[in-house]
């Protein structure tokens, strides 16, 4: 089966990766980050489960990938931000 071959997933992530620096917005890094993982899982032998098992577990994955990313950069200083309160409270 094509989809076991982990090359392809590594593959796959490069090009989401490459697609990242075109459409800003942390989203396709996540999801890149995931397909990377899943494609070193599959190339050790780690992982070997249906197709649907393993597409479930790279959007499990690329969730978390995404959160950990936003946290490791948080906000940027060029993003705006909405103040909840007066300053002069």
């Amino acid at each position: 089966m094509i989809w076991l071959n982990g090359w392809l997933w590594i593959i796959a992530a490069l090009v989401l990766a490459a697609l990242e620096l075109v459409v800003p917005g942390w989203v396709f890094m996540g999801l890149a980050g995931a397909v990377a993982v899943m494609g070193v899982l599959l190339l050790t032998g780690i992982w070997s489960a249906g197709l649907p098992l393993t597409l479930l577990a790279t959007a499990i994955l690329s969730g978390v990938v995404w959160f950990v990313l936003r946290r490791a950069v948080g906000i940027r200083r060029s993003q705006v931000r909405i103040w909840d309160r007066d300053i002069n409270d």
